[in-house]
């Protein structure tokens, strides 16, 4: 199958997931949550019922609790996404899930930068919802590193958002040189064949639209790894990981360390992107839970003991 044909194939399907729509107010069953569409990419998640309004990204309801911001990886599946916001809910946590499809990826201007100003818009005007969070997968990191870029553009009027960050997470985060291997991967998971010829297209579509996605990847990139978050920050990876890759990663923790951010690290010797927790569950929870521990986003480690 040529390079152009597999194209047409992942922009048709892309298109089936763009117009995928989830109801305005969806109950879930696991904790009975409740579910609010913010847009096509944002959604607010609660344990309470979120009756609310919304008017240009600003609620009429107040929502006075902490909020984890949890940017998906490619594709993610809805019931594993939710269950890391099942977690963060059972604790007391509200959850933004902000979700990316491979084709606002592709193309930044009409995709992802247009995301991270909902959630810059999102967190500038409902300002209740704080201290902050950052709980990011894979391209989440990519994803939040737009919303930097957009920070930057109003450094004062987003300066509060900055603040009020008191913890970052990044699981598996993917940097610029591993596109090429991350995009293949969450599209054609079982299938070497369609992952070598998508392979080519990401290299392909990188040497050929620098002005209107490669020059983005390498401006997000930039601020990521000069990161205007100054929070404490936790990495899940591995040394098998080729997306999520330790040396990339290992870069960015001496990166932030230089910058004064205090980096906490796990990295095991096997396990698959986005997989740590499937893999090493027992180990990633006590992590996770010392972590919001030490960041002062839970006053007692013993209420943590929830499973996903």
């Amino acid at each position: 199958m040529s390079v152009i044909r597999i194209s047409f194939y992942f922009c048709n399907n892309l298109i089936n997931c763009r117009n995928a729509r989830y109801s305005f107010m969806a109950r879930i069953s696991q904790r009975h949550l409740s579910s609010l569409q913010i847009s096509k990419n944002l959604e607010l998640i609660s344990k309470n019922n979120i009756c609310s309004d919304i008017a240009n990204f600003k609620l009429n309801a107040t929502l006075d609790k902490p909020l984890v911001i949890l940017l998906s990886w490619l594709l993610a599946k809805r019931k594993h996404v939710f269950k890391f916001a099942d977690y963060y809910v059972s604790q007391g946590f509200d959850v933004l899930n902000v979700n990316t499809t491979p084709w606002q990826m592709l193309w930044p201007t009409k995709g992802s930068q247009v995301i991270a100003n909902e959630v810059a818009t999102f967190l500038d005007k409902n300002t209740t919802c704080t201290p902050l969070i950052i709980h990011g997968f894979s391209v989440g990191a990519y994803q939040w590193a737009e919303v930097l870029v957009r920070f930057s553009q109003e450094p004062q009027r987003f300066q509060h958002i900055l603040d009020r960050v008191i913890g970052q997470i990044w699981d598996s985060a993917a940097d610029i040189s591993e596109i090429c291997y991350g995009f293949p991967m969450a599209l054609f998971p079982k299938n070497q064949v369609l992952q070598n010829a998508m392979k080519q297209y990401i290299l392909y579509h990188m040497r050929t639209f620098d002005k209107v996605a490669t020059c983005h990847y390498v401006r997000s990139s930039q601020l990521f790894h000069g990161n205007m978050v100054k929070a404490p920050a936790l990495f899940f990876l591995s040394k098998t990981d080729p997306v999520g890759a330790e040396k990339s990663n290992f870069r960015l923790k001496e990166d932030w360390e230089n910058l004064g951010i205090k980096v906490y690290w796990q990295c095991w010797d096997t396990s698959p992107h986005v997989g740590h927790y499937q893999r090493h569950r027992k180990e990633y929870l006590e992590k996770l839970e010392t972590f919001l521990y030490e960041i002062n986003a839970i006053t007692c480690s013993d209420k943590l003991q929830a499973k996903l």
